[in-house]
């Protein structure tokens, strides 16, 4: 990252990021004019809520069908219904944690591991903090190198003190790199991706590009898939200029592809088909 007083700023600037900046605003902007939301809105948060859960759980590896995510009331039953269980409560807690993350994103993060692996049968004193020394980290889709805990602590701090200073960066970069960051860290021994995209999406929520959270970057990362998600994840562990635009870029498809499906489920109420 850049060592100017703004590092997340100049990474708005890198070649091609002010571009995917802009088409993202206006994917989001033709999902708020759609006349649908002037009257349904909540009905169309809560299906990006449950689409976007089920998004997220299937980079985790539980890539189940939207019905069946819908249908299900048990999801206590094998790994795979824990992880779409704890996708399901993340999604659920982001909204109430908007007010905390300008003033205590650590808090916040402990807060998501807690509620995503708190009721997944992981042990309680490896939940809500990040991993020790020797402890290890049960993240078996992401293959990166795994920073040292000391490495992972400073990194953390850093992160917080970009996120409390705030700062002119669009708010595509800034969710971008928190959740690069968070899996490049994988500060947690488990549930470190949906940790991640849970904390991407408050970020797009309280900076005020998606307020009313319609545009669920989890569909998209999930629909442009797995290779494509580690592919630019690399990137971003790079630190090139290049590679950190495109992990830029990828985050803001994803962010399309949820204004996208949210437009649809629009287009569906408004036909009376939903």
């Amino acid at each position: 990252m850049s060592t100017t007083a703004d590092p997340l700023a100049a990474l708005g600037a890198l070649p091609g990021v002010p571009e995917a900046v802009d088409s993202v605003r206006k994917a989001v902007d033709r999902v708020y004019g759609h006349r649908v939301m002037r009257r349904r809105s909540n009905e169309i948060t809560a299906e990006a809520a449950l689409r976007g859960a089920r998004g997220s759980a299937a980079l985790s590896g539980a890539d189940w069908a939207l019905e069946e995510v819908r249908r299900r009331t048990d999801f206590s039953i094998d790994e795979e219904s824990r992880m779409v269980g704890a996708a399901l409560r993340l999604t659920a807690e982001a909204g109430q944690l908007l007010s905390i993350w300008r003033q205590s994103p650590l808090r916040v993060l402990a807060r998501l591991h807690l509620v995503a692996a708190g009721g997944a049968g992981v042990s309680d004193e490896l939940v809500g903090r990040p991993r020790l020394t020797g402890e290890p980290v049960d993240e078996p889709l992401v293959e990166l190198p795994l920073p040292s805990a000391g490495e992972v602590a400073g990194r953390l701090e850093g992160l917080s003190e970009l996120i409390i200073a705030g700062g002119s960066a669009p708010a595509l970069v800034t969710a971008a790199v928190v959740h690069g960051e968070l899996m490049a860290l994988r500060p947690f021994g488990s549930h470190n991706g949906l940790v991640a995209r849970t904390a991407e999406r408050v970020v797009l929520i309280g900076s005020g590009l998606d307020p009313k959270s319609v545009c669920p970057a989890e569909v998209g990362h999930g629909e442009l898939g797995r290779a494509a998600y580690v592919a630019a994840l690399d990137g971003y562990v790079s630190g090139t200029p290049g590679g950190m635009a495109a992990w830029i870029a990828h985050c803001g498809r994803a962010v399309e592809l949820g204004a996208r499906e949210s437009t649809a489920v629009c287009e569906a109420l408004q036909r009376g088909a939903a």
